[in-house]
């Protein structure tokens, strides 16, 4: 279902407010462990979506914010064009008429049960994953996450047809999908927060309450992960990150933000054993 609860038919089968599919109970997983999990297959499942229009104060100065004059009828609904791979908004306005999107589906949910008794609504991100709202997880990424529960518990939703980076309206292209995925561990090593790794790149999330707190905890657990899996040594990490590492800003509206920095697999085939 899509993050108002929705399914492929646009009937509503649950409550909005970004519902999640699980938990799926994962054998074996044990707290300690990494769950590596696979995405095989992330396709829409019909063709219309909805977003938001509004910009978050969080991202705009006080001035914009007060001088800022939103169209209470402006529509944010979009046709959904499967066969040739775009989007465009369903009623547009003047200036938008010819605007399209690149469909990219992704999923903004991806999500272990959290450590201790901790509970959390499904908005919310952490070291569990949750709500990170990455538009780089998409079909054929592998997600690594802690455990924290016995069989993990795994929770996946909020399906998005395209987003920008940042999420900067609070939605993405809102939409159900059809998800298939695989699931591995690591036993006995825990990753301290999510990581990511597709063809091009490995990418470390940093999940904080301020973007300069994020980064440096993505920037931290890139240069732990180059030390512990590449064996190099922390001035070998300063001239590959300080040479050719990249940012993203994945989430910045929710109450913890989402920064990942990534290298690329060119970049880390240089590297000798």
């Amino acid at each position: 279902v899509d993050a108002g609860g929705r399914d492929a038919r646009n009937t509503r089968r649950s409550n909005g407010g970004n519902p999640e599919t699980g938990p799926f109970y994962v054998e074996g997983a044990m707290p300690g462990d990494t769950l590596v999990i696979k995405f095989n297959r992330i396709r829409l499942n019909r063709d219309s979506a909805a977003s938001g229009d509004r910009m978050a104060p969080d991202a705009l100065d006080a001035g914009y914010i007060r001088d800022a004059k939103y169209d209470d009828k402006f529509s944010s609904e979009w046709k959904l064009d499967r066969e040739n791979g775009f989007a465009l908004l369903a009623k547009p306005s003047a200036h938008l008429k010819d605007f399209r999107v690149k469909l990219q589906p992704m999923l903004g949910c991806v999500a272990v049960a959290p450590p201790d008794k901790q509970t959390f609504r499904s908005g919310w991100l952490g070291s569990w994953g949750g709500n990170m709202d990455y538009n780089g997880l998409r079909e054929g990424t592998t997600l690594y996450l802690p455990v924290y529960q016995a069989g993990a518990l795994l929770f996946v939703g909020d399906g998005h047809a395209a987003q920008g980076d940042g999420e900067l309206t609070g939605d993405a292209l809102e939409t159900s999908m059809d998800v298939e995925f695989t699931v591995n561990l690591i036993s006995g090593q825990s990753t301290r927060g999510p990581r990511a790794e597709n063809e091009e790149y490995i990418m470390a999330m940093g999940i904080a309450g301020s973007l300069p707190d994020a980064l440096r905890q993505a920037t931290t657990a890139l240069a732990r992960w180059l030390e512990k899996d590449y064996h190099l040594t922390p001035n070998e990490s300063a001239i590959v990150l300080g040479t050719s590492m990249r940012y993203d800003i994945a989430e910045i509206v929710d109450p913890q933000v989402n920064i990942i920095a990534k290298v690329s697999k060119t970049v880390l085939a240089q590297l000798r054993e």
